[in-house]
């Protein structure tokens, strides 16, 4: 079956309706979301149940735009504050970290294809390339399963890893580019390949700066009638982040994460409607962007690459990466070699290595379907063996601890120019025996009880409610003065 207007709609339905249902017992059992989701375009094309999608340009198109919105959203929810003390080894990682896993695991690519019982023969710069477009890892996987684990990271950790993987893909991106461009051209001086480097780096933060720092102000100052036009305003503003910084040479994935930062990081209006948009379109897109690279690939295409591709995995999941931390996190002594072996442990690779792979095949790079075949192949194992034992690894270098309670149980929530404090307290037989009623509870001054949840039922405080064991009290008080 091929994509038509007259079926697009039934099976994308389809399709998102599977994705969803599987996804959530995937997050039950800590299974990457990501891996379902692939699974799910995998048994639903050509060699599944024949749905037709072959064009890479497409779902590179797909993945950009996907990407944008992805980057921008992860970019919101990183709080500057928690990065701040893990700034300097998250910004290695994600650039030095990336440089390196592509060169060590490049050259371990060009040997391994160079022996006589392997069946596939790259030259050096194709098999560079090639670990180019898989040299960044994913956050979204990742922090998936600790949260379906319920799980939480000691000395900084998790900021650390969110830093890096939402940082890391320009690098990856660029090297893609930039080695694209050297086996088109038959070469490129080294000044040249430095100075590309640099201008998409510089003009890439620079206009994600000014972008974000333009949002915010647009969102603040201008007045619309409707407010659920505001997110759609911010997702205009993301779109034009990436192109306008693409169109000044700029890298426009780094753009829209640190514009996402900004965001995330100053007072907006109507934040929560805003962030709750952001959160599901930015599902949407994991979702429609997975499952279009799983349509794209052909399963038994991957059989022939099996052998080489288990090689390089296995490569970078156990030297690559570790090796490309350890010597990048060096110079930081205060980061523990246990932390250390967990950072190389959580190198997942996702869906970006795989939109990375569709660059040489529009390219026309030789070589391209082998290089998308086996990034597509080594993804898939990378989720399976590192994405499926994180929690295990945690546990292990003790390093996780219980996920703290977020929010309350009555799903209540003020907006932040409130400076007000909620928080929920299970009334106990021992708070019973010293008071019964709101009126004889000594309650700290500047708090007061908002709501009364009993079983299903909500009831509306007063100081003659007689409480009872289990009631469940909405607590409101006075937050604490920001310093400015």
């Amino acid at each position: 079956m091929y994509f038509s207007p007259e079926n697009i709609l039934l099976v994308g339905s389809v399709l998102l309706f599977v994705s969803i249902v599987v996804s959530k017992t995937g997050y039950r059992f800590g299974v990457p979301t990501l891996l379902l989701f692939l699974f799910v375009g995998m048994f639903f094309g050509s060699d599944g149940l024949g749905l037709q999608f072959s064009s890479a340009k497409e779902a590179q198109f797909i993945g950009m735009v996907s990407l944008s919105v992805i980057l921008f959203s992860g970019g919101m929810d990183t709080k500057y504050s928690e990065i701040k003390p893990v700034l300097a080894p998250g910004i290695v990682l994600s650039t030095l970290g990336v440089l390196l896993t592509a060169v060590f695991t490049g050259f371990f690519i060009w040997f391994i294809t160079g022996m006589s019982f392997t069946n596939i023969q790259l030259p050096l710069l194709t098999s560079l390339l090639l670990a180019s477009t898989m040299s960044s890892t994913d956050s979204a996987s990742v922090f998936a399963i600790l949260r379906s684990q319920k799980m939480n990271l000691k000395h900084n950790l998790r900021p650390m890893l969110e830093l890096e993987s939402g940082s890391n893909d320009p690098m990856a991106y660029m090297l893609t580019i930039v080695l694209i461009q050297v086996i088109q051209s038959g070469g490129m001086q080294l000044g040249g390949i430095l100075g590309s480097f640099v201008v998409q780096f510089v003009v890439g933060a620079g206009a994600g700066y000014i972008l974000g720092k333009l949002a915010v102000f647009m969102l603040n100052k201008l007045n619309i009638d409707n407010q659920s036009l505001y997110p759609i305003l911010l997702l205009a503003f993301v779109f034009f982040t990436f192109s306008l910084t693409d169109r000044i040479h700029g890298n426009g994935y780094l753009a829209v994460y640190i514009a996402g930062i900004m965001v995330g990081n100053n007072k907006i209006t109507h934040r929560k409607e805003i962030s709750t948009f952001m959160d599901g379109l930015s599902w949407l897109c994991q979702i429609v962007m997975f499952l279009s690279l799983g349509l794209l690939v052909n399963p038994h295409e991957l059989l022939s690459i099996a052998l080489v591709a288990s090689l390089i995995g296995v490569f970078m999941i156990i030297v690559g990466r570790p090796l490309s931390v350890f010597l990048c996190l060096l110079p930081f002594r205060k980061i523990n070699t246990r932390s250390k072996i967990f950072v190389s442990w959580v190198g997942l690779r996702g869906a970006v290595p795989i939109i990375f792979a569709t660059y040489p095949v529009v390219s026309n790079i030789p070589g391209a379907n082998i290089i998308f075949n086996i990034v597509f192949f080594i993804t898939i194992l990378s989720l399976v063996i590192q994405g499926t034992t994180i929690p295990f690894f945690a546990r292990k270098l003790n390093l996780s601890t219980p996920l703290e309670k977020t929010g309350n149980d009555f799903g209540v929530e003020l907006p932040e120019e409130i400076n007000s404090d909620l928080k929920d307290v299970t009334v106990t037989l021992e708070m019973l025996e010293k008071a019964d009623t709101l009126k004889d509870m000594n309650l700290p001054k500047g708090t007061l009880v908002m709501l009364v949840k009993r079983g299903n039922e909500f009831l509306i405080p007063n100081g003659s409610l007689k409480l009872c064991e289990g009631d469940k009290l909405l607590f409101i008080s006075e937050g604490q003065q920001k310093s400015s």
